[in-house]
């Protein structure tokens, strides 16, 4: 997969060509490579995860949501498939916490610099502890939000996990976990 045709930046604090979002900056400036997906976002939408699988036409166990937790002492960051939902227990359990809670949609905004269904694990505006479902390395690419609804970046689960200072934990339940 080779980097983003037109992609900007490269060095830290060069400004992003036009159109890139802050996690597409983040990537070009780490040198990863990756591909972006655009398609038209529905704003009736009842799923933004779901409805990226569907419009790209990908299985929803490589498209991977970006939830915020409260951890009663700050905010973390969990990724599990679109098609599944983040097991708490075991979130709090992959940050060593006693326990954690979903983040108020306000708070998850302010703390990334994204809207909610456009909430991506790079290039938010504050770091924080991030973990991926370890399903991901089920896959050889997986997708994650581009920083806004109807964009998506694909790209290698280590490159995501080292560009996001992420760790692999299984976080998802329910649904069906397929290789």
């Amino acid at each position: 997969m080779a980097r983003r045709a037109g992609a900007g930046g490269g060095e830290a604090g060069a400004r992003p060509a036009a159109g890139a979002t802050p996690a597409t900056a983040a990537l070009d400036a780490a040198g990863v490579p990756y591909a972006l997906h655009r398609y038209p976002h529905d704003p009736a939408a009842a799923s933004f995860g779901l409805e990226a699988a569907e419009a790209l036409g990908v299985d929803p166990a490589r498209v991977f949501k970006t939830l915020l937790v409260s951890t009663g002492g700050g905010l973390a960051v969990g990724l599990v498939p679109v098609a599944r939902s983040l097991g708490l227990k075991a979130m709090a359990a992959a940050l060593g916490v006693k326990k954690v809670e979903m983040a108020d949609p306000a708070a998850a905004e302010r703390r990334t610099g994204y809207v909610v269904g456009g909430i991506s694990p790079l290039g938010q505006r504050h770091r924080s502890p991030t973990v991926i479902d370890a399903s991901a390395r089920d896959h050889a690419t997986v997708f994650v939000s581009g920083g806004r609804r109807g964009l998506e970046i694909e790209l290698a689960p280590d490159a995501l996990a080292r560009t996001a200072g992420a760790s692999f934990a299984d976080l998802a339940t329910g649904g069906d976990r397929r290789p």
